[in-house]
């Protein structure tokens, strides 16, 4: 369990590294709420990026096990769920809630996971003290870890922003607290803090700002005498015409919240809408469970091209 953790919290603290392994792939900083899929949303290549909005991304991994029928049958008793009001009808609405469920599942999932991990004396909370031992405790006891990777700055990094998930300051946390911890871009009292550490991760100068050159570079490692991609040179326009709205060449704290933690978009309501468009046979607006299992290759897939893993739970039927 450990070792599970260690990974999850190298993940987050290292994102930057990840994106410099591959130096022509751009990483995605923005957190969608919730965050749909990170696959590319093209229809006319295939439908990887609604299979992860409707299912979920950890539901909507691929596995050759089910054939179409297969699919269509349990894509048939999930619409039955969708439908809450059970007027025969899918609406947007239905079906946007139903894709916020799907996508914060795992969250809930990965916070019961570490949840057991860390609540070492079971009393249904876990202290700081607990955390910090079952996460770090032989790795600080090692001063020169083999991996180089700096343990106690991200322990201080870890402690304040448990501090801050932690509302009435007793360094204990609740389930709702651990979760604001672990996933603090899904509380809006925490986003102040993925505001900080993402500028700390970026701002390579320590000057408090953004400018175009770290925005860059958080995204894309220059190759040599390498060619720029064409996508960054479109993020250094997006920068200049969008990210840095004062016009002053770099991106404050506001200015960083915008670009990470959009408000103005509603991504599941937008890719509600879209399902809806693409699938309403007699376009009245509103779906009947035939017209979902008619489109399933759109919603889940199949054997033939990608499917969920939601639709062999046994939870979900």
């Amino acid at each position: 369990v450990i070792m599970d953790l260690r990974q999850f919290l190298m993940c987050l603290s290292l994102c930057t590294a990840c994106a410099l392994s591959k130096p022509t792939e751009k990483k995605e900083r923005v957190h969608h709420d919730p965050q749909l899929s990170d696959k590319l949303h093209d229809d006319a290549q295939n439908f990887d990026y609604d299979h992860d909005a409707f299912l979920g991304a950890e539901e909507a991994k691929t596995f050759d096990q089910l054939t179409p029928e297969e699919s269509k049958e349990r894509l048939g008793k999930i619409v039955s769920k969708i439908d809450e009001d059970k007027d025969g009808f899918v609406t947007v609405d239905e079906l946007k809630d139903w894709i916020k469920f799907a996508q914060k599942r795992w969250i809930f999932e990965d916070v019961e996971r570490q949840w057991k991990g860390h609540d070492l004396n079971e009393d249904g909370l876990v202290a700081w003290e607990e955390y910090k031992n079952a996460t770090y405790g032989y790795i600080l006891d090692d001063p020169d870890p083999d991996d180089g990777f700096n343990y106690k700055q991200m322990m201080v990094r870890d402690e304040r922003r448990f501090k801050m998930a932690d509302k009435d300051g007793d360094l204990i946390a609740t389930k709702e607290e651990f979760t604001a911890f672990l996933h603090p871009e899904e509380y809006d009292y925490m986003k102040d803090i993925v505001v900080q550490e993402t500028m700390e991760d970026i701002d390579k100068n320590a000057d408090g700002f953004i400018d175009l050159e770290e925005y860059i570079g958080d995204m894309y490692s220059h190759d040599g005498n390498a060619d720029e991609p064409e996508w960054v040179k479109t993020e250094r326009e997006q920068f200049v015409e969008f990210r840095d709205k004062n016009r002053d060449g770099k991106m404050d704290k506001e200015e960083t919240k915008d670009w990470i933690l959009p408000s103005d978009y509603d991504h599941a309501e937008a890719e509600a809408r879209h399902l809806v468009y693409e699938s309403d046979h007699n376009k009245d607006g509103k779906l009947t469970k035939e017209e979902i299992v008619d489109k399933y290759d759109l919603f889940v897939g199949s054997q033939a091209t990608d499917f969920g893993e939601a639709l062999v739970r046994h939870d979900e039927f």
